[in-house]
């Protein structure tokens, strides 16, 4: 509930798909005023914090919806060598669970550079590994390990030799807390102000 007082303190409109800072959500909202009504459908869809997927999200794309993974390889900068998955988008989805998605949630138009199927993927991504692997909807942590290395490699323990990809859901996880309490802070204010108004 906190969550959605945040996010209606900002009005509606076309979303600019312009982020300043990373590390400011009321700013995201504000600079992309259409995300917050995404946002909560996504929550109350799949039950999963605001917060987490923006979290998730900001950390795989930095919220550049034509991301791509960089090439590799190439010969002389001339011949640009090939990306190491089909990643793409806001929520950097390969294309099979894309396709998974699609077809488990009927949105067969879905697209990968539009924010709010992106966000609604990203929510029903973390249902599922609350399904599959039982991670609480609650931890940043390991929901974002189970994003990354699928369902099958989470359960199987892929992710406890990769060092550096702990770290990033750490990182994940401090994201995800940082928009946690600006959405907190932003609801207290609110309710401050209501609060301050004369009875009559």
């Amino acid at each position: 509930m906190v969550q959605f007082l945040f996010l209606f303190a900002f009005g509606c409109g076309t979303g600019s798909r312009y982020v300043g800072d990373r590390d400011d959500l009321a700013q995201i909202f504000e600079e992309n005023p259409s995300w917050h009504d995404s946002a909560i459908r996504s929550q109350k869809k799949w039950r999963v914090p605001i917060s987490i997927m923006m979290a998730i999200i900001a950390q795989e794309s930095s919220f550049d919806p034509k991301a791509r993974p960089a090439r590799t390889g190439g010969f002389l900068w001339i011949f640009p060598g090939s990306r190491p998955s089909t990643a793409y988008g806001y929520s950097q989805a390969i294309d099979g669970t894309w396709d998974s998605y699609r077809e488990s949630t009927g949105n067969k138009w879905a697209k990968r550079d539009n924010f709010q199927d992106s966000i609604d993927f990203v929510g029903w991504y973390c249902h599922q590994s609350a399904v599959k692997c039982g991670i609480s909807k609650n931890n940043a942590y390991y929901l974002y390990l189970a994003y990354h290395e699928g369902h099958g490699g989470y359960n199987s323990g892929t992710y406890k030799s990769k060092t550096w990809l702990m770290q990033v859901a750490r990182n994940v996880d401090t994201r995800a807390r940082l928009y946690a309490s600006q959405i907190n802070n932003q609801a207290n204010t609110k309710k401050t102000r209501s609060s301050c108004l004369w009875p009559f």
